[in-house]
């Protein structure tokens, strides 16, 4: 399940390029946008192949410990059971969908200006 944190990555790494970036051409703005929750969709289908071939029990996979105070630890973690999962494939699917209509639906109003790879960051 190493694979979980590259949900909330993809995305994020999109939103950086994109913010730093604010004049890239049209095409490479939709790239980054519409690719980025793409990739985390992606990388949600093949979560579900392995929690559909697996024991299907809830899975936490700790990213870094946060705090630790004598015996008291709490950390950042990742914890995916059967309705976070079914979350996870309607947040990116349906977010990618949106991406991708909005990439050609937005392509006439914004197109050469300033504003098209901005549009992906909101």
């Amino acid at each position: 399940m190493n694979l979980l944190p590259l949900v909330a990555l993809f995305p994020l790494i999109g939103a950086v390029v994109l913010s730093f970036r604010p004049r890239m051409p049209d095409r490479l703005a939709a790239v980054f946008g519409v690719g980025s929750v793409g990739l985390a969709a992606a990388v949600t289908a093949i979560l579900d192949m392995v929690w559909l071939s697996g024991s299907r029990e809830g899975v936490a996979q700790q990213l870094w410990q946060w705090v630790s105070v004598g015996d008291f630890r709490m950390g950042f973690t990742l914890y995916l059971d059967g309705l976070s999962l079914t979350m996870l494939n309607v947040i990116t699917g349906v977010g990618f969908l949106i991406h991708l209509f909005a990439s050609w639906y937005m392509r006439e109003d914004l197109e050469g200006g300033p504003g098209y790879g901005r549009f992906f960051l909101t």
